[in-house]
């Protein structure tokens, strides 16, 4: 019998991962990327015998496959994607694959904002007592996990575009955290598109398997009601009393299911802000229905040491506090960021834009931006959108210079915010790059 061609598109942790699943499961391999894969990847395709090639993609070693698994990264509308499509060849996610390999019980993630720190915690609050990893966007693959660990849980973090490409994934539970316009470049400029995206976590899901989601995001409450899912619906809320799910008593979680009621006080929780209360909302319904005990839980929430790159301090230098949120890649995660500030704050923003509005950010630019630093390669929309709302606006391609400037401008008692609301490909390798750098930078002042 003729072996399955498994091809794989990019060859970075979810291409490389999915290639030593499929040669685990007797597929004929094949990974090409388009760029050039990194050595420390190279080795571990060919200590496995596995054949790839970078930096093209020969077509008569693609078009022959039986099914073909995509990185995240690539659109469907680059060519060879195309042409495979046109092909009728499947092409899926990696989270596809690998899922059916698995027996263990799913806890997918998805959201515009708020999906790294819910599945970070999420799984701190699991691993305590069960035996759990933690995959998708973040960490180690999936693919690989699932031959080299064997957990009997995964927490998976998911994207819209990982969503994309799955057929029949199947989470047991599903968070939605929240939706908020993102990465509409690759959705033809259409919200509906991008909600329909997220919503595809649920698609398979039956009314034994739950979707915990934002009941104060009317985006996913409005689309519930014209779209119905199967699943269980427990949502969360800061400001509604909810039944079955969690809300928010001035300053107690509630979390109902099934009549089984937990509370607990968020005085101590280790995250600060609004929004970290909804990611603790979340993570915390996993776990009760996971039958983690209150103490448990509550134990995880106060020592849950939060996620690099997010709302991170970095260091205070006379009396100024330098921040790391340079994982905020869209305007709403800004929004965050902003929210929690509690003094005057000079802003370095600024990247690849992906069609932003800023209007929502005006508030608290009013309020408390003193000075803002753009970083990027065009800045021409932030300086027209913020040049009469501050005093100070400047511009620089370096991060070393914006720390520069940002020293000088600030006086004891403000907080200097690396919150960039846009993406990061003009000026660095990646969002974890840019962050290194502005704390590499902050030390060396």
């Amino acid at each position: 019998m003729k072996k399955q061609r498994l091809v794989i598109l990019g060859g970075g942790e979810s291409g490389v991962g999915t290639a030593l699943l499929g040669k685990d499961k007797g597929y004929d391999v094949f990974v090409s990327d388009k760029g050039t894969i990194k050595e420390k990847y190279k080795e571990v395709l060919i200590h496995n015998e596995i054949e790839w090639e970078d930096n093209q993609h020969t077509e008569s070693k693609i078009l022959n496959a039986n099914v073909v698994m995509k990185s995240p990264g690539i659109p469907d509308a680059v060519a060879i994607v195309q042409q495979l499509i046109k092909k009728g060849i499947p092409v899926i996610s990696e989270i596809e694959f690998a899922a059916q390999y698995t027996k263990a019980t799913l806890i997918g993630i998805t959201g515009s904002n708020g999906k790294t720190t819910t599945a970070s915690l999420t799984h701190h609050l699991l691993k305590q007592v069960l035996n759990v990893g933690l995959a998708g966007n973040i960490g180690d693959s999936f693919a690989k996990q699932i031959i080299e660990e064997g957990f009997e849980n995964y927490v998976l973090e998911i994207s819209s575009f990982q969503l994309d490409g799955i057929i029949n994934f199947k989470p047991k539970i599903a968070i939605i955290t929240n939706i908020t316009p993102d990465h509409l470049d690759r959705y033809d400029y259409q919200f509906e598109n991008y909600i329909a995206s997220k919503f595809r976590i649920a698609m398979n899901q039956t009314k034994d398997d739950f979707l915990i989601y934002d009941a104060d995001d009317d985006v996913i409450t409005n689309w519930l009601k014209s779209h119905p899912v199967q699943s269980t619906l427990l949502p969360f809320s800061l400001t509604k009393v909810i039944e079955n799910g969690a809300y928010l008593d001035k300053e107690n979680i509630i979390i109902t299911i099934d009549n089984n009621q937990i509370n607990m006080s968020t005085s101590n929780l280790a995250l600060e802000g609004k929004h970290n209360i909804k990611n603790a909302m979340a993570a915390s319904t996993v776990a009760h229905l996971l039958k983690i005990r209150k103490q448990t839980i509550r134990e995880s929430l106060e020592n849950f040491q939060g996620v690099e790159h997010r709302l991170e301090h970095v260091l205070k230098i006379n009396k100024v506090q330098y921040i790391n949120d340079s994982k905020a890649t869209n305007v709403n995660a800004t929004y965050y960021a902003l929210e929690s500030m509690d003094a005057p704050t000079i802003w370095i923003v600024g990247g690849v834009d992906k069609g932003n509005d800023y209007k929502e950010l005006f508030p608290f630019v009013n309020e408390k931006v003193k000075a803002i630093i753009c970083l990027g390669v065009d800045n021409e929309k932030l300086l027209s959108t913020f040049v009469n709302m501050v005093d100070v606006i400047v511009e620089t391609q370096f991060m070393s210079e914006a720390i520069k400037i940002a020293y000088k401008i600030a006086d004891a008692g403000d907080n200097v915010l690396l919150s960039p609301a846009c993406a990061s490909f003009d000026l660095f390798e990646n969002y974890e790059d840019r962050g290194r750098q502005f704390k590499d930078a902050v030390r060396n002042l």
